[in-house]
């Protein structure tokens, strides 16, 4: 703790307070420009998070399958169910489906314990040999079922029922098993229906301790296949669930006669993708226009910790609002993916018939009112009847990739200008996470802090070299003062 002024009654701590502030002003404008330079940092990641998140979206406007979505009517619901999956074509026909796909069964001979059915917690090695169904501790049981290769699960000395079963549902067994109490039975239920590679049963057999093998007694149920007629076609599915030319069909029951069907577009579906990416896109450029017109208030500067000071609370939040304020102003990287943007969605597309189509040609156009900059405004009905008649051109002028630029889908276009966009954001301003020293702005703060680093330990010195001078003068001063004590008692000595 200093004290100064004891002999000159100056108040040298404010004196040398003022010298300092004087000498501060460079280093608060050093910190003015790097809390500028963090919010234009923080600006320019925000922009970069928003085009990233709408570029990763756009990838669902890229698949073919977004344009093709079909819906299915079907005349006996309760027969049979068909959505479409990736269908690129329409469907229909009739179906009569003669038999259902079953899977494979299996129950064991009743365990018992004492004459009754064993409790799932009893121990395998408390059970009697006549009893016991099959389980004995020491062998190992061997499954098979369709569309799984055999199983094996080893029968151990502490294992109970129900340890088993948690073993053989563990083991990629390929069946279900679960142990019935009330019965004192295993009960095995295939998990893949009909016959697979020639297997359509459930086979158990036992491996002694010698390795010899005995089969396990039970009753057996074999899996059947689904039997319909396709389109005249007589066929058969493991399955009663299937997939054909891109529709999954769901047999449900019997049928006495044929179940007709058909597809078309859904132009509900397809519509709805198209109007979400205008949707997004509109959006984006509402939100970049804005940053680069953003006014810049060149009198309101990043505020120090002493002008805080001396303000309210809502005095700083007003004034930060207008310092940080065109933190983006007029900059090329925004402005290059606006116009970038603007020029991919001019593109035509030349289908087969030689006729181009654009987004014009479907109903998209560019708002006429200039304050939009840019916005596109959609012709609900011209789009709906554009998607209804031809859902495969939607889909090649948005979403076709082909290695000739011209032919490639405006999508793509507008992913690549995103692209170059984030790359160039993240060069000057980094992600979350980066290092300084790996982007620019990072870079340009990195130096800012050595430069206010360096300032600090100069206003140190300066301050510290006043307070010595100050210090000087104050010494010199008593001396003086020492000195002319003793005059004047010297003076008063002879009188």
């Amino acid at each position: 703790m200093r004290i100064g002024g004891l002999a000159s009654g100056i108040d040298t701590d404010s004196i040398i307070r003022d010298m300092m502030q004087a000498n501060r002003i460079p280093l608060n404008k050093i910190t003015q420009k790097k809390q500028y330079l963090e919010w234009q940092l923080d600006s320019y990641r925000n922009v970069n998070k928003d085009v990233r998140s709408m570029r990763d979206g756009l990838l669902n406007m890229t698949l073919q399958s977004t344009y093709m979505a079909k819906t299915v009517s079907v005349s006996n619901e309760d027969a049979v169910s068909i959505r479409a999956l990736s269908a690129e074509s329409d469907f229909s026909g009739t179906l009569e489906i003669k038999q259902l796909a079953t899977a494979a069964t299996w129950q064991s001979s009743g365990i018992k314990k004492d004459g009754t059915a064993a409790k799932e917690d009893t121990k395998i090695s408390e059970l009697n040999s006549s009893e016991n169904g099959g389980l004995v501790v020491g062998r190992t049981l061997q499954i098979t079922a369709p569309g799984h290769k055999a199983s094996s699960i080893k029968i151990e000395e502490d294992d109970t029922i129900k340890s088993v079963i948690e073993k053989i549902n563990k083991n990629n067994s390929g069946v279900n098993a679960f142990y019935d109490e009330h019965t004192g039975k295993i009960a095995m239920t295939a998990k893949n229906s009909g016959e697979i590679d020639g297997v359509n049963s459930i086979g158990i057999k036992a491996i002694n301790s010698d390795n010899t093998e005995i089969g396990i007694v039970g009753n057996s149920v074999s899996g059947q296949n689904a039997k319909f007629t396709f389109n005249g076609l007589e066929t058969e599915r493991a399955s009663n669930t299937f997939t054909i030319n891109g529709f999954e069909v769901t047999l449900k029951e019997v049928t006495s006669s044929p179940v007709t069907f058909n597809s078309a577009t859904d132009t509900d579906k397809v519509f709805d993708s198209v109007k979400q990416f205008v949707d997004d896109y509109n959006k984006l450029i509402t939100e970049l226009n804005a940053k680069i017109r953003e006014p810049k208030f060149r009198d309101f500067h990043p505020l120090s910790a002493e002008e805080k000071g001396d303000m309210k609370e809502s005095e700083i939040e007003l004034w930060e609002e207008k310092a940080m304020s065109g933190t983006l102003k007029n900059d090329p990287t925004i402005q290059r993916l606006l116009s970038d943007m603007r020029m991919a969605l001019t593109k035509g597309i030349e289908g087969p018939d030689g006729k181009t189509i654009n987004l014009a040609s479907l109903g998209i156009t560019t708002s006429k009112d200039y304050m939009s900059n840019g916005k596109l405004e959609i012709n609900e009905d011209k789009l709906r009847e554009a998607i209804s008649e031809n859902p495969n051109g939607v889909y090649e002028l948005f979403g076709k990739n082909n290695e000739d630029p011209k032919q490639r889908g405006i999508i793509h276009d507008v992913r690549d200008a995103m692209k170059v966009a984030n790359d160039t954001i993240t060069n000057r301003a980094g992600t979350a996470g980066s290092g300084k020293d790996s982007f620019l702005l990072g870079r340009n703060l990195k130096e800012m802090d050595k430069q206010i680093e360096r300032f600090q330990e100069r206003l140190q010195k300066t301050e510290d070299r006043l307070w010595r001078q100050f210090t000087a003068m104050e010494q010199a001063m008593n001396r003086a003062n020492a000195q002319a004590a003793q005059l004047m008692n010297g003076l008063g000595g002879m009188m």
